[in-house]
């Protein structure tokens, strides 16, 4: 596949990438400091299980909903409007941490609605920059949005966790502050120009949902690549015990949290430079399998250590296993979906991706409520590990695909995306 300088990245594309940065610094750093507030005020690691679990609801309910939408509507209007919700969000969470909170209760609701705002956001945002890019320039644009993507990851948590200590309520009004910034970028930006579907009923919109879980289903690479993050994400979701781990088993406080969780950001975003200057193209499967078993294994250490540096460093390590996975899953999904079918299959993509996100911090807070702290991150690696061992018995065409070419539509046997 030919590979296209930064140059040639449309403007528009470039001004996406903004939308990204921003919206992603706004999100994890406000998802570090809700966390962290959750903890305060009832100490359980549990709690922060359902946070995740609250996260994830909205998407998987209304991606039937969301991916069509994406698909029949101008998906840069969806995803202003989705943008706006999450601001109000961010707004009532300020509010409501300025009135000296004694309960999680208004903190999980304002969650759900985040979420909801977050699941018709991520298929038309995730479309976007695919609708607008040269298909050469694709796997630079997927790697050059998770540079985008992973510098959220780093400023955002370091920002919000030093805005914290100076007042508790502050990040969330930074989170509000950034995302009226990207709902202003986005409104700069033109329509993509791509033909919709005719506008039909409820019940057309349902079936038209299942076409891009159809499509999936017919295409093994794809389903074992989206598969294969679900379930290892899911059992490695250490992440979110990152509130508990920093204040039990590491002893820092919101300052220590926010430098663990841009540990992410520094890992990921480092090797995502990488990515955006020499992607990976060749030995795709065999390199997907190796960086997630590096996952698992980064996952055990970490549950193991009661230090703050090594912490911090195996956190930067995983992170950056997790970002080539991550590259190898974004550029291959789009690419080997029809441009008419995006939103629909990019929805499916995005309930895997918060099941194994959100579901993955439920079941670290499950099996930490059962298992102690210690056990519930050790076991996710080692489940991590088993996982990767099922997938390498029964996606054999995962594990042998070489290059993002074999997987183009126009490359692909089997039946055309509508057929049964």
């Amino acid at each position: 596949m030919t590979t296209h300088s930064v140059t040639e990245i449309p403007l528009r594309v470039k001004a996406l990438l903004g939308v990204n940065f921003l919206t992603h610094f706004a999100v994890i750093g406000q998802i570090t400091i809700i966390g962290k507030q959750v903890y305060d005020l009832t100490g359980r690691p549990l709690d922060l299980g359902l946070l995740g679990v609250a996260e994830f609801l909205p998407v998987a309910v209304l991606a039937p909903l969301a991916g069509p939408l994406a698909d029949r509507y101008d998906r840069r209007k969806i995803l202003g409007i989705a943008l706006v919700g999450e601001a109000i969000a961010s707004l009532l969470l300020f509010l409501y941490a300025r009135s000296d909170p004694t309960s999680i209760t208004p903190i999980f609701a304002i969650v759900l609605f985040f979420g909801v705002c977050r699941a018709f956001a991520m298929p038309a945002g995730r479309a976007l920059p695919i609708d607008l890019s040269p298909p050469g320039v694709v796997p630079r644009v997927v790697a050059l949005k998770s540079v985008c993507f992973q510098a959220g990851h780093i400023a955002g948590p370091i920002t919000f966790g030093f805005a914290f200590v100076v007042e508790g309520s502050l990040p969330y009004l930074l989170s509000a502050l950034a995302l009226v910034a990207a709902i202003a970028i986005v409104g700069l930006i033109p329509s993509s120009g791509v033909k919709r579907l005719a506008s039909t009923g409820g019940r057309q919109v349902i079936l038209e949902s299942l076409e891009g879980l159809r499509f999936i289903r017919h295409r093994p690479v794809m389903l074992g690549a989206m598969g294969l993050d679900l379930f290892a994400v899911l059992f490695g979701g250490a992440l979110a015990l990152l509130p508990a781990i920093a204040e039990d088993r590491l002893g820092v406080g919101a300052i220590g949290l926010g430098w663990l969780r841009a540990g992410v950001g520094i890992g990921a975003g480092a090797t995502a430079v990488c990515m955006s200057i020499r992607p990976v193209q060749r030995h795709l499967g065999r390199t997907l399998y190796a960086v997630v078993a590096m996952f698992g294994l980064g996952t055990i250490a970490l549950g193991l250590t009661r230090s703050f540096a090594l912490a911090f460093t195996i956190i930067v390590f995983v992170s950056a296993a997790d970002a080539v996975s991550m590259f190898i899953r974004a550029t291959l999904v789009p690419l080997a979906t029809p441009e008419d079918m995006r939103g629909r299959v990019l929805a499916v993509e995005s309930v895997f991706i918060g099941a194994s996100n959100e579901l993955g911090a439920a079941e670290s807070g499950l099996t930490a409520a059962f298992m102690g702290l210690v056990g519930a991150v050790v076991f996710g690696g080692v489940a991590t590990l088993a996982v990767i061992a099922l997938w390498w018995r029964y996606f054999p065409a995962l594990r042998d695909l070489d290059t993002f070419d074999d997987v183009m539509p126009a490359r692909q046997g089997g039946p055309p995306p509508g057929d049964p």
